[in-house]
Order: structure tokens, then C-alpha cells, then sequence
């Protein structure tokens, strides 16, 4: 049957909001070695990848496929996933539903302490990193042991569930938990797939776009507690945590096709150069930068800060197994940071910049005026005929390049003159 959230005791405290993606890179990037091992990491997993879609003759066939599996479980999500609660429920195992990150933790926690157990054996998982599930445990006083150890009670993410039979996948080749006891299955509410049919064309995107080769490794379906064979108990734990909220943006939904795969880290400037760390827990790389401000909303510092962490250079849709425009959905992104800082009482400097700027390029005397006293302010700031510093914030702009000194005339200048 569903399962109501078992008690787990006083929650832990909430952790501290992470700090602006700018601000926690810095650590990254001030790190050669760091930097070193990053690139070499994403380099042979982007090398991987590439084999893997050139070996595939059906390659863009597979990503239309995907894209519109996806497309049509997102617009229909309420049915599949009633369908796969009951089919689960079924086949013996329980369903719990966590709105929130704490929520799933002390769902989590409170099954651990039903089996009269005080740790678990923990798979690492994107889902179960969002939550913070390894040290909300700890701080409810379980311990976290590694996936490999002989447990009673195990905890994984899985990459898919089949609405249709209730089955849990978790697809790779890294390790996956024997509970003998209970097994905890923790995902979020989008990693459902209609049916078999259409798990199939997962299992070919997933491999091959994280650079595993043309099919994992290994594959564990479970499907419900199994006598004799284990888990004796099945447990499904459904995380919202904003994720309905991303549903809702007609734009940003399309974000919720993502199947974990993480080919946009690999081929990401910017990630080759900060790694994970600096994005928060909620994800990494493009997807990350696309999921936390959808599913949290803009109003954060870090949340606000992630579109902004991108070149928009368009790597990252090239190679998404599954089509996710994430450029797009970076900008459309940005926009909503702008319109959210309106409203304020004293505007944000890039605001008041892009005010100002409008301001003066509204109108050519006032554009005129500007240019020449600019003209005037850069030849002053020049040395050997390049300015090296700015002023002010400018400053963080030049500290990276160079600014040609403005010529004695400008442009406008000597046109009118001829």
C-alpha cells in the first residue's frame, strides 16, 4: 500500500543557503590541480560518448524518440504516476511521496528505524545528492555505509520507473545494494516512463551519452519484494521538491526530459573549469544551472547566480540525448532574474546599467555627449595605447583582458567631417 511518512524524531536544521556560483568557484579555479583533473575527466568522458553516438547509425532517431517519450509522459504526469503507484503497490511494494528535500530525508530515515536498524548501505545517486540524504542521515544518527557493505537496508536512486509494472531500474556499472531486509528506492517524479516499450529507447540513450559505451554494464530491475531472494521489503519514495513548480513553466518543463546522463557537464566550459562543487547540491553543469532556478525559483542569491554560470556557447544542447535546449532555457532563465529584480527598492547595478544605458541611447545628442566624454575618461585610463584597469566593478571585466584605447576621432566624428 502507499505509505504515510513514518516519524523520525526532531529534523535536523536546515542547511546554510549555498553561496553565489561566482563566490564558490573561486576555490575551483584558484587550484591548478583541480583544474588539471576536470579537464583530463570530462576529455575522456566526452571521448567515450563520441565513440559511443558514432557507432550508433540510428543515433538522431533515438534522440526524437526520447525527446517525445518524454514530452508526452511530462504533459500526462499525474496519470503515470498514479498508474505506477498502483502498479507497485501491486507487485507488494509501498509508495511514500516527499513534497519537500526534508520531506524524503526523514521518509528515508524513519523506514532505516522501522527495520530496527541504525545504518545503511547507501548508492550514490543525483536524486539522493539534491536531498542531502547522506548527512541528514547523519545527523539522525544513521550511519551511512558504503553501497558495497552487507546491509539489511539499502538506499538507491534509480534512473527510471516503468508506470506500467512498477519496476525500479538503476542503470551503469556502478554498485548497486543486496539489501536482505528493505530496500528504499528514492527518485524523482519525472524519471517515470510510460511503459517497457519505451524504457528501451532509455537504455540506449543513457549508455552511450554518458560515455559508457553502447549498453551499461549493468542493469538492476527490481520489482517488488521477492522471497527468498530478497529485498524482503520494497520501498518507492516519490520527491517533488519543486519539481511540479518546473512543470508548471510551460518553457522550463522541458527541462524535467532530462534522464541524468550528464553529457552537458562533459562538454561545458565553464564545468571543465569549477567541477560540481560550486553549483550547490541540486545539480551540476548546464542541467544543474537549468533545474535549481526552476524548481526553487529566482529569488536566492545562488539560485539567481546559476543562468548566469554559461557561455551560451550551445555544446550542451548538441550533445543532450534527449534535445533539452538548455541555452534557451538559460536565457529565459535570466530574463525571469531580471524581472524578479525589478521590484526592488534600490535596482541591482546591472539595472541601473542597462537603464542608464537606454536612457542614453535613446536619444543621438545624449549618445553623442556620452561617447565623447567616454572617449575622453578611456584615453586618460590608457597606457601604451590599451586601458589594463577599469574603474570601480568594471575593474572585474579588465581584469581578464584588455580595452583598446578609443581613438583621438571616433567613427560618427569623421563621417559627419566628410
Amino acid at each position: 500500500m502507499s505509505g504515510a511518512v513514518p516519524p523520525a524524531g526532531t529534523p535536523p536544521p536546515p542547511p546554510p543557503p549555498p553561496p553565489r556560483f561566482a563566490d564558490a568557484a573561486r576555490e575551483a579555479l584558484a587550484d591548478p590541480s583541480v583544474r588539471r583533473g576536470l579537464r583530463e575527466a570530462t576529455s575522456a568522458a566526452r571521448a567515450g560518448a563520441a565513440g559511443a553516438v558514432a557507432d550508433s547509425a540510428d543515433w538522431e532517431e533515438l534522440r526524437a524518440a526520447g525527446a517525445a517519450v518524454r514530452d508526452r509522459t511530462l504533459l500526462d504526469l499525474d496519470r503515470y504516476l498514479e498508474e505506477l503507484e498502483g502498479a507497485v503497490v501491486e507487485a507488494g511494494g509501498t509508495v511514500h511521496w516527499a513534497v519537500s528535500a526534508a520531506d524524503a530525508v526523514r521518509v528515508v530515515a524513519g523506514l532505516v528505524r522501522a527495520q530496527g536498524e541504525s545504518g545503511a548501505a547507501v548508492a550514490d545517486a543525483p536524486v539522493l545528492r539534491e536531498i542531502g540524504l547522506a548527512g541528514g542521515l547523519a545527523a539522525a544518527g544513521i550511519a551511512v555505509l558504503d553501497a558495497g557493505a552487507a546491509a539489511a537496508v539499502a538506499v538507491t536512486g534509480v534512473d527510471f520507473m516503468v508506470a506500467e509494472t512498477g519496476a525500479l531500474v538503476r542503470s551503469g556499472g556502478d554498485a548497486a545494494p543486496a539489501p536482505s531486509a528493505a530496500l528504499v528506492a528514492v527518485a524523482g517524479l519525472e524519471q517515470a516512463v510510460p511503459a517497457w516499450r519505451d524504457l528501451e529507447v532509455f537504455l540506449q540513450l543513457l549508455p552511450r551519452a554518458s560515455g559508457a559505451g553502447r549498453t551499461a554494464a549493468r542493469t538492476v530491475v527490481w520489482s517488488g519484494p521477492v522471497a527468498g531472494d530478497g529485498p524482503a521489503a520494497c520501498h518507492l519514495v516519490l520527491v517533488d521538491n519543486g519539481r511540479t513548480r518546473a512543470l508548471a513553466d510551460p518553457v522550463g518543463r522541458t527541462a524535467l526530459r532530462c534522464i541524468g546522463c550528464e553529457a552537458c557537464l562533459n562538454v561545458c566550459p565553464v564545468y571543465e573549469r569549477t567541477g560540481p562543487a560550486a553549483y550547490g547540491p541540486g545539480g551540476a553543469g548546464p542541467i544543474g544551472a537549468v533545474r535549481v532556478p526552476l524548481q526553487r525559483g529566482v529569488r536566492g542569491a545562488h539560485a539567481a547566480s546559476l543562468p548566469f554560470a554559461s557561455t551560451l556557447c550551445g555544446a550542451c544542447a548538441d550533445v543532450c540525448p534527449v534535445k533539452i535546449d538548455l541555452p534557451g532555457l538559460l536565457v529565459h532563465l535570466r530574463g525571469e532574474v531580471v524581472e524578479a529584480r525589478r521590484d526592488r527598492p534600490v535596482p541591482a547595478p546591472e539595472l541601473a546599467a542597462m537603464r542608464a544605458a537606454a536612457w542614453t541611447l535613446a536619444e543621438p545628442r545624449r549618445y553623442e555627449a556620452a561617447l565623447r566624454r567616454g572617449a575622453r575618461w578611456g584615453r586618460l585610463l590608457a597606457r601604451g595605447g590599451r586601458i589594463g584597469r577599469l574603474p570601480g566593478r568594471l575593474g572585474k571585466w579588465s581584469d581578464a583582458r584588455d580595452l583598446p584605447a578609443p581613438p583621438a576621432q571616433s567613427f560618427r566624428a569623421w563621417w559627419g567631417r566628410r
